[in-house]
């Protein structure tokens, strides 16, 4: 049965379009609330449920303009299983280590996406494209293409599955990166008048090439800056995606991916002090150590001490704060710290925990951590909120971080790390440092803050030093209420 046109001046569209355009505005309007509800961790969880369900009314909207034929409803059902499947087993068994890997992969899948989309355009339908579909299509191919290739590498660092070759450090990277640029740079000035000629796989390749070539040589103390810059190419990828098309749903939702992506991304390269040009092109820091630890670094006045004496401060202590880092969440140890902050709470100590923007291996990371052992929100606090409050703070325990403590950012122009804000724990009256060993973080250097006279490292695997420091309070006598 023929759909019934609406008889509306100058347009010519039916009542299920109308529908269909209704449905994407309200997804648009979803999805912006979601965006916005996911800058506060309180709302986080309920916004990433708004987000989704946009997607969904998109792809509704979507299906009910096209009316695709019963052979492409299967192969749509066969693809929506396939792909609620993996994420259904992704969420279940993907741990909170491995959720910037998650994060890199996700960010090449978008990419991917966007690439295929295009590609289709291009090499059968490219015959009804205008020229801002061609151009679109130019833009969507190589941004999606580094997109994939880019997020695919990161992943693999973050894994432990690539390390960084030697001669990523050299001149001749570059070389190699402005050459692949000029490629893709010809390719795309040829493809709009051949969008299905060699010129479109020529681009692929070369956007793809270009982007392993970019991400191979940046280590991981820059990776949480990679993954927000590679969030932000998923968005404009999808964006040019959506001119392909002529989706405007998917315009303005990659506009706003894209436009986030490179919002946080700033706000990473200011928390450490590097520039965006510096990350992508001048090196990186800790190129060369592996995730989660460096080589050991030389110390000569380091004071250790058992978990019995860090909780004997403890149970005293009127105020303490807690600086999670990665450390913590290799342990998972973020339930045994969360009981021990119950204690510590029922015995009269005011607890916070000390966020800074690139603790872990990605932006949020301790977040989503402390989060998911349901620590109270309004307990979790900034760094630029919690600085001035360490002087008045009786202990600080650090819990596996290390650069974004390191007091040499602020004192010692001649350190890498000069002008990194970092979170000032050296003004507390003690602190207690707990980590497996002396190792140092991806900066590669000693951490000041250990020699420190009020500091002493309690040495050990973080969940095991919590368990420890949470049975001596309560053999103490403090926290017998929760303990009943």
């Amino acid at each position: 049965m023929d759909i019934p046109a609406l008889d509306l001046p100058g347009i010519d569209t039916s009542v299920m379009e109308i529908f269909s355009y209704a449905i994407d505005l309200v997804a648009v309007l979803l999805l912006a609330l979601g965006i916005k509800g996911l800058s506060k961790v309180r709302s986080a969880r309920s916004a990433n449920s708004l987000a989704a369900l946009a997607m969904a009314l998109a792809v509704a909207g979507l299906l009910i303009q096209l009316q695709p034929a019963p052979i492409t409803w299967l192969w749509i059902g066969i693809g929506t299983a396939a792909g609620g499947l993996a994420g259904l087993i992704t969420a279940q068994r993907v741990p909170m280590t491995a959720m910037p890997e998650t994060v890199a992969l996700f960010n090449g899948c978008g990419g991917m996406a966007s690439l295929l989309v295009a590609l289709g355009v291009a090499l059968f339908q490219s015959d009804s494209t205008d020229l801002v579909g061609r151009i679109s299509i130019v833009v969507s191919v190589f941004v999606g293409a580094i997109t994939f290739s880019g997020s695919i590498v990161a992943m693999a660092k973050l894994q432990g599955w690539l390390d960084t070759p030697g001669w990523t450090q050299g001149s001749i990277r570059h070389v190699v990166n402005i050459s692949l640029a000029v490629l893709c740079l010809g390719s795309a000035i040829i493809l709009p008048g051949d969008p299905a000629g060699i010129s479109l796989w020529v681009l692929v390749v070369a956007s793809s090439l270009l982007g392993v070539g970019v991400t191979l040589s940046i280590g991981g103390a820059d990776m949480p800056v990679v993954i927000s810059l590679l969030n932000s190419y998923s968005g404009v990828a999808a964006a040019a995606a959506g001119f392909v098309v002529g989706s405007q749903l998917l315009i303005v939702a990659g506009a706003m991916v894209g436009a986030a992506g490179l919002i946080l991304t700033q706000v990473m390269c200011t928390a450490m002090n590097r520039s965006l040009v510096s990350v992508l092109f001048g090196g990186a820091l800790g190129v060369a150590k592996p995730a989660g630890g460096g080589e050991q670094v030389g110390y000569t006045r380091i004071t250790s001490c058992s978990a019995e004496e860090c909780a004997m401060a403890l149970e005293n202590a009127e105020r303490v704060v807690f600086v999670p880092g990665y450390g913590l969440a290799v342990a998972q140890a973020q339930h045994a710290l969360r009981e021990l902050a119950k204690v510590l709470e029922t015995n009269g100590t005011e607890v916070s925990y000390a966020i800074h923007p690139v603790a872990g291996r990605m932006p949020g990371h301790m977040n989503v951590l402390l989060a998911e052992a349901d620590v109270p929100y309004e307990q979790l606090i900034e760094m630029d909120t919690i600085n001035p409050e360490f002087p008045r703070t009786d202990v600080v325990i650090v819990l596996g971080a290390n650069d974004v403590v390191n007091p040499d950012a602020k004192t010692d122009p001649s350190s890498p790390l000069y002008g990194m804000p970092v979170l000032e724990v050296d003004q507390a009256r003690q602190v207690f440092v707990v980590k497996r060993s002396l190792g140092a973080g991806y900066a590669g250097i000693a951490n000041a803050l250990f020699e420190l006279p009020q500091t002493a490292m309690v040495f050990g695997d973080a969940k095991a030093v919590l368990n420890s420091l949470l049975s001596e309070l309560r053999e103490l006598g403090v926290g017998r209420k929760v303990a009943a």
